[in-house]
């Protein structure tokens, strides 16, 4: 998880768990391949309370691993 992640998941009082058990279900909103410094990907998440969130997840090719970039409310 990148330190902005964290920080934004804070304030916004988003528990990281929950993005990540979420993320199976998760609905594609954009693929983002050219973004730097990774390929990253804006998906629409539901929190177990059924709030709506979008979150932004990068492709770490180096580690074969996803990163949680943000996460903000959708409108």
């Amino acid at each position: 998880m990148s330190w902005h992640a964290d920080e934004r998941a804070e304030e916004r009082d988003v528990s990281v768990w929950q993005l990540v058990a979420g993320l199976e279900s998760a609905i594609l909103e954009r693929e983002r391949p050219t973004s730097k410094p990774h390929p990253s990907v804006v998906v629409r998440q539901e929190l177990v309370d059924g709030t709506e969130v979008e979150v932004i997840w990068a492709w770490l090719p180096e580690s074969g691993r996803a990163m949680l970039v943000t996460v903000y409310f959708s409108e």
